[in-house]
């Protein structure tokens, strides 16, 4: 028999206490206190009976703390106990200390109200401060014979001016967290949004990419292998058998492509067949900033044929990001674009000038445009580089290899360690 090891003892993570929580506490803890302070003062100063100052004093107490859950039964405890509690005054004849609130139960009457306005509006904290005040005036003008009027109205006065200021910052303090509350739903709605919004379109973007050069290029294959029978001419038997095999397999992949991009497009988000801009559009592209009174400054490439598809795709991106980037981050100033083809590789050389405008210029580490364009260098095995240069200016530099990766294939060095990216 083998003796087993006792299991380890589970982990157990403390919870926090949530703000609400803490909040409901605090208020126990407060009418907790306050009761322990009126009833004596109710006693001793207040001449009232014990049995009485106890059962009203903690019914005026507990007012605030059922008003979270419960707020026009809170609003007819407090109002009625506040209405008995001056009532012992007929027995004593009057009396010397504040009447008919005493300072304990006026701190319970602003607990109260500040409650019911932060909890429930505004509407009903007006009326049990209202209620509060008048049934108090009632009692001190039924007691009118055995009291003084004027004494009851100087208190009156200074309760009523108090907790008014008081009431008037509860209502001013949960109109602030309202619409605090308000404002983070809607960010958080709008950050959901965003990220969706965003997973569209990245979606949509891999899958233009896919139809405008993977899925081109399955197609040449199968046209080229489709009409090798007729374009070559004594092709054997089994040479025939082979391009019709090619021609298949890129018919089934062209078929999983098509359902592939089914997947990555969505129903609201419409699918985009027109071919993706290229370097032969870059000068289209310059056109238009300038029509937006971008002053640019231009150096483009003659031809184009020979730029492999997916390369045009990534040089036209680099150039729309660098160009907007200058745009939006150095406003009027001149802007120096390059393209020009250097042996087995195509180089993009972007650089604005120092902005006089006080908009701040981009970091290396702000936004996603850098690290878009550095990883669609990188699927064509390129590099960007970007950063400020030592007049203030901004500069991108690329270079995507026109070659595909391989043993055969040419180095691809990468921009002058000087220059920067945008």
């Amino acid at each position: 028999m083998h003796d087993t090891a006792p299991p380890p003892p589970a982990v157990t993570s403390r919870r926090r206490p949530s703000t609400h929580t803490v909040a409901f506490a605090a208020l126990a803890l407060a009418a907790v206190v306050l009761f322990s302070v009126l009833v004596p003062v109710l006693i001793a100063l207040y001449a009232q009976p014990p049995a009485f100052a106890f059962l009203f004093g903690a019914l005026l107490c507990a007012a605030p703390v059922v008003a979270v859950r419960y707020p026009r039964w809170a609003t007819a405890i407090f109002v009625g106990s506040a209405a008995a509690l001056p009532l012992p005054a007929l027995l004593t004849a009057g009396t010397v200390w504040p009447w008919p609130w005493s300072v304990p139960a006026m701190i319970v009457f602003i607990l109260l109200v500040g409650v019911l306005a932060v909890l429930h509006g505004w509407r009903i904290a007006i009326v049990a401060w209202l209620l509060g005040i008048v049934v108090t005036l009632a009692v001190v003008i039924v007691l009118a014979p055995t009291v003084p009027v004027a004494a009851g109205i100087v208190n009156l006065v200074i309760v009523t001016s108090i907790s008014g200021a008081a009431l008037l910052v509860a209502v001013l303090l949960a109109s602030r967290l309202r619409i605090g509350a308000e404002l983070t739903r809607e960010r958080e709605l709008t950050a959901l949004e965003q990220s969706r919004r965003v997973l569209i379109e990245e979606r949509a973007r891999i899958a233009r990419e896919l139809h405008d050069v993977v899925a081109h290029g399955m197609s040449l294959i199968q046209v080229q292998a489709s009409t090798a029978r007729y374009r070559v001419p004594g092709l054997s038997a089994e040479t025939l058998h082979e391009f019709d095999e090619i021609a298949q397999t890129a018919r089934t992949g062209l078929t999983e492509m098509r359902r592939l991009l089914g997947v990555l497009r969505t129903d609201d988000h419409e699918a985009d067949l027109a071919p993706q801009q290229g370097v032969r559009d870059i000068g289209d592209l310059v056109e238009a900033m300038r029509r937006a009174g971008a002053d640019i400054h231009a150096q483009l490439l003659t031809r184009s044929e020979d730029v492999p598809a997916a390369v045009d795709v990534t040089a036209f991106r680099i150039v729309q990001e660098s160009l907007s980037n200058a745009a939006r981050h150095a406003p009027q100033a001149p802007v120096t674009l390059v393209v020009e083809r250097d042996g087995d590789a195509l180089r993009l050389r972007i650089r604005n000038a120092a902005s006089s405008s006080p908009t701040a210029a981009p970091t290396a580490s702000r936004g996603h445009g850098l690290l878009g364009m550095r990883e669609r260098a990188a699927l064509v095995g390129g590099t960007v580089s970007a950063g400020p240069d030592s007049d203030g200016g901004w500069t991108v530099q690329a270079v995507l290899p026109l070659v595909p990766d391989g043993p055969d294939a040419p180095p691809v060095t990468g921009p002058d360690s000087r220059g920067a990216a945008a």
